[in-house]
């Protein structure tokens, strides 16, 4: 789990925070004040935001993708980090659910990123 959270965090601009207070599971990973992935570290869990039929597709082929845990179903997965998925794909999706937020963020925000 430790090298998809340092992934996160080399992103441009992001940030951890805990939404429920120090040191608390979950936390956060964001740009700008959005979040792009919500960490369980005690229940080995990875939420990212998704495209919607992309998160469909990939739960249909993935038993380790789920709808997101307490996250909008439609645009969130959760991803079972202890499961059967290569490193590789995890980081794919990470870097989509990053770009998603950046792409909605005002352009002037997004520029300075």
């Amino acid at each position: 789990m430790k090298n998809f959270i340092e992934y996160c965090l080399n992103k441009n601009g992001a940030i951890k925070d805990y939404p429920l207070g120090p040191d608390q599971d979950p936390f956060a990973i964001k740009i700008a004040g959005k979040i792009f992935a919500l960490f369980y570290e005690e229940k080995g869990y990875l939420n990212l935001k998704c495209d919607p039929v992309i998160a469909e597709n990939l739960r249909e082929q993935h038993e380790d993708i789920r709808p997101g845990y307490h996250m909008n179903k439609q645009h969130w997965n959760t991803i079972i980090l202890e499961g059967s998925l290569p490193e590789s794909d995890i980081f794919a999706m990470i870097d989509q659910s990053y770009d998603l937020v950046v792409k909605s963020l005002p352009k002037s925000i997004r520029e300075s990123i």
